[in-house]
């Protein structure tokens, strides 16, 4: 477990070069990354290529015994590039151009850039192919960045025709599966059908539903040409790509087949104040630790690989509504997090605060006068500490928490509530297990189930007879199944399936929904769980039990007395399905009984708030995302081999014992 740091060479003088190497060595970080932005610098001109200056960084970083990162350039093609080709740069739905001045600008269907990714991407492998510092390589720089994975310009409109050639054979069986009946959406070819521009009305989900396949397919296919030229220079380097958080777009399953593992861009207050959330002040100063949990789990999730942060908040940044200073301790706690859930590598983006551009507001290690910033000693004893921990393998969990991109853009094209939101349902249990103390992989339904002694299934919103089956054998076999509200609605194709939901799952969960609502927030919405009162919020379901027994009814509205939370044996184990959408204390009760079913280890009590435990290769390690300070109880016999019993806030401790062996409480 070492850190890491983004550096730019070609933004300070080259006299400062070998300085601000040695300071990186002398801090213990011992990864560099460098050259994600700098194709106007590697190459001013057409042909007229400038290696000389990234080589001598890298020789400065070999000296150090450190090691290098090098990114493809292709988040941003120079000027000269766009004046060649305008065809190149991406359109918006209304046909606008997406013009240079920013970055990510280029379509990722154009013929012409992917000639000249191919150009850019060989030459920098074959010149730094035998580069002693050069451990691997980023592909481009977060796909998909600014609402960049779909573009809608002609290039795409082609490239789309001929992804639903393939994908279809016939435009009879597309008009079948779509149901273009509806409003007179029939198309007599495949060129008939474009992106989904800008219209009166919504545009038909299912033609959405393909397009959202179809951008994604388009970077993936990107990307393995780029991985394809850079395994052929060295088949010694590693090659990764470096997702962002809570990222709709692009299915990260897909994209990380041809990775060696998967890294993410982590900036915890930041993701606090997405769109329509409500941060508390706590998550304004270190973020949520199920959020970034949740993250790690993912991208660790995707390889089953340990993976890399590659760009970690180092002070204030530039982007969110609110530039918060984090708290002290902030980003030390931030390190330690990602390292319990898996990482290998954190680092801190970026080394220095620029000067100029549009992240002249974006903190570094150091200030833009080259004195020492906030995160400059957090980051040192953060290495220091890490570095005295023994080498770990990766983690284990017992249980999955099923995600899939094809349900979560179905939803976004349909999500028939305000408040509904796939990101949040899938938090919803994901903090539930969390809260626990339970290791979770976020995984797809197409992943082998058998590890697993429990499966959370949030809204499995497009179920086929292959997925129903799969989970049937996986409970039948003992496994312990809980399927969540909105799951077995839909066919693959997004329209709508023609037996009760939750439709080829309804065998295996013993019952139906009879009908659903989105219950106002004004409106009572109440069940009882287990002969408790419980409140629930955003959707309901008044389910028609068979062979199930209903564990949980409504109290309240239309559906009171009816089943809302059903259990179903079903040879060796039990699925269970949920018809709403619960709070935290009934999410955890739902959770709790199904981790005693699965004999799955979990703390006795919910976690103290925003207090994560976190075991990996018999460490645990303690955070503290709470301002309260904390009393940690280690077995008898156990080493604190970070931190002490006493953990302030923001702070965190790492104990040599297991996780169900340690206690933790507020003071």
């Amino acid at each position: 477990m070492s850190l890491g740091v983004c550096y730019f060479p070609e933004h300070w003088p080259s006299e400062r070069w070998e300085a601000d190497v040695r300071r990186m060595a002398d801090l213990g970080l011992e990864h560099v990354r460098m050259a994600e932005f700098s194709w106007s610098e590697l190459e001013p001109k057409r042909g007229e290529f400038e290696f000389g200056w990234l080589e001598t960084a890298l020789d400065h970083i070999d000296e150090r015994g450190m090691e290098a990162v090098l990114c493809t350039p292709t988040a941003t093609p120079p000027r000269w590039l766009v004046d060649e080709h305008p065809g190149m740069l991406q359109e918006e739905p209304d046909g606008t151009t997406r013009q240079f001045g920013s970055r990510r600008h280029y379509c990722f269907n154009s013929p012409a850039y992917a000639e000249e990714t191919d150009r850019i991407v060989t030459r920098m492998a074959e010149r730094f192919a035998d580069h002693p510092a050069v451990a691997g390589w980023q592909t481009d720089n977060e796909f998909g960045c600014h609402g960049t994975v779909r573009c809608y310009c002609e290039d795409c409109s082609a490239a789309f025709s001929e992804w639903l050639r393939e994908r279809y054979g016939d435009v009879d069986a597309l008009n079948d599966a779509w149901g273009t009946a509806f409003w007179s959406q029939r198309y007599n070819d495949f060129e008939q059908v474009e992106p989904p521009r800008h219209t009166v009305a919504e545009h038909h989900p299912s033609l959405l539903l393909d397009y959202a396949r179809f951008a994604s397919d388009s970077v993936v296919d990107y990307n393995d040409r780029q991985v394809e030229l850079l395994r052929a220079a060295n088949d010694d380097w590693f090659v990764t790509h470096n997702f962002m958080g809570h990222f709709s777009a692009l299915d990260s399953y897909d994209v990380s087949e041809s990775l060696d593992f998967a890294s993410w861009d982590s900036y915890p207050t930041g993701h606090s104040q997405r769109e329509g959330d409500d941060p508390a002040v706590e998550d304004l100063l270190v973020g949520d630790p199920d959020v970034i949990g949740l993250n790690h789990d993912l991208y660790r999730s995707v390889t089953d690989e340990p993976f890399w942060v590659m760009e970690q908040q180092p002070g204030d940044v530039n982007w969110p509504p609110y530039s918060t200073q984090p708290a002290d301790g902030a980003m030390r706690l931030w390190a330690h997090h990602a390292v319990a859930h898996g990482a290998d590598v954190v680092s801190y983006f970026r080394w220095r605060r620029c000067r100029f551009g549009q992240e002249q507001y974006h903190a570094g290690l150091l200030k833009a006068d080259g004195t020492p910033d906030r995160g400059h000693d957090e980051a040192a004893r953060a290495a220091d500490e890490l570095g005295s921990l023994p080498g770990l393998d990766g983690n284990e969990a017992s249980v999955a928490l099923l995600h899939e991109y094809d349900n979560l853009w179905a939803l976004e094209a349909q999500p028939h509530a305000p408040e509904f939101d796939y990101w949040d349902h899938l938090e919803t249990y994901y903090r539930a297990l969390r809260a626990r103390g339970v290791a979770v992989d976020v995984v797809p339904p197409t992943r082998d189930l058998e590890p697993y002694a429990a499966v959370v299934a949030p809204t499995l919103h497009l179920v086929d007879d292959d997925v129903a089956a799969r989970l049937g054998t996986y409970v039948e076999g003992g496994g312990e199944l809980l399927l969540t509200m909105r799951s077995g609605v839909k066919d693959r194709a997004n329209a709508l399936l023609n037996e009760p939901a939750p439709g080829p799952l309804s065998g295996l969960v013993g019952a139906t929904v009879e009908d659903w609502g989105t219950p106002h927030p004004e409106m009572e919405r109440e069940l009882r769980y287990d002969g408790d009162p419980f409140e629930y919020r955003v959707w309901n379901e008044r389910l028609s039990t068979d062979a199930a027994l209903a564990v949980g009814e409504y109290r309240t509205g239309r559906a009171a007395g009816h089943p809302a939370i059903t259990a179903n044996a079903v040879g060796d184990g039990h699925a269970r399905y949920c018809g709403v959408w619960p709070g935290d204390s009934l999410a955890d009760a739902i959770v709790s009984d199904l981790l005693a079913d699965a004999g799955v280890p979990a703390t006795a009590e919910p976690l103290p708030p925003r207090v994560r435990v976190v075991e990996r290769d018999g460490l645990t390690w303690v955070t503290n995302f709470s301002d309260r300070e904390l009393l940690v109880k280690p077995p008898d016999g156990a080493s604190m081999l970070q931190g002490s019993e006493t953990v302030p806030g923001y702070g965190l401790a790492v104990v040599d014992a297991p996780l169900t062996d340690v206690g933790v409480e507020h003071r």
